[in-house]
């Protein structure tokens, strides 16, 4: 594949990958609510997700979800429901006092979330769908092509959350943290969340 046609790639999905949506949001809200690692431990769970959607192109099943209406919004609001389930989670625990506790609770689990947020956000299913095809050229191997955009994709989905979860873990750590600190980032990250559950209603 060209290098003309992976930097035209990355120049149409990395904007994309920086507007905030359910995968950044979610991120964020990680790294909030339980520091760096688990913003760390977010975003290696949303590019296996990715990774998940990347095999799919390869085999030919985005093509039978693209041509399924009924399909696709039935994972686009699964994909809500997890979003929200996770941010009642967040709500809950910043209601509940106790420091100890509750931070470990809520930090667990984010390799796991990050993948079912990524594997049912329709912003993503919709990059691997109408736009990697469009870069990849007749004539030759569809699967490789497909692998090559994907392995671009996720990389870049790495780099710039890795970006964000080291930016707001350091600011949460230069803050300090206590109990009352932490219910009310819990809050901000069930909220954040909430903001992406209604983003994905809306798209």
């Amino acid at each position: 594949m060209e290098f003309q046609t992976i930097a035209l790639f990355t120049a149409t999905v990395l904007p994309l990958i920086c507007t905030p949506g359910p995968d950044m949001l979610f991120v964020a809200s990680q790294a909030l609510s339980a520091g760096t690692i688990a913003g760390l431990r977010a975003t290696a769970g949303v590019c296996l997700g990715y990774m998940i959607h990347s095999a799919l192109v390869a085999c030919g099943v985005a093509a039978i979800i693209a041509a399924s209406p009924l399909l696709f919004e039935g994972l686009r609001w699964l994909g809500i429901a997890y979003l929200i389930y996770l941010a009642c989670r967040l709500i809950r625990s910043s209601l509940t006092p106790g420091i100890l506790s509750i931070a470990a609770k809520s930090s667990s689990g984010q390799l796991k979330r990050g993948f079912l947020t990524a594997l049912f956000n329709p912003k993503g299913m919709m990059i691997y769908i109408a736009i990697l095809p469009q870069f990849m050229r007749e004539g030759s191997n569809g699967a490789l092509q497909a692998g090559i955009l994907s392995a671009v994709f996720v990389c870049w989905c790495a780099v710039v959350y890795t970006l964000l979860s080291t930016a707001i873990g350091k600011a949460g750590h230069r803050s300090g943290f206590n109990d009352r600190r932490r219910r009310t980032i819990e809050a901000s990250a069930g909220g954040l969340l909430i903001i992406a559950a209604t983003f994905m209603a809306g798209h």
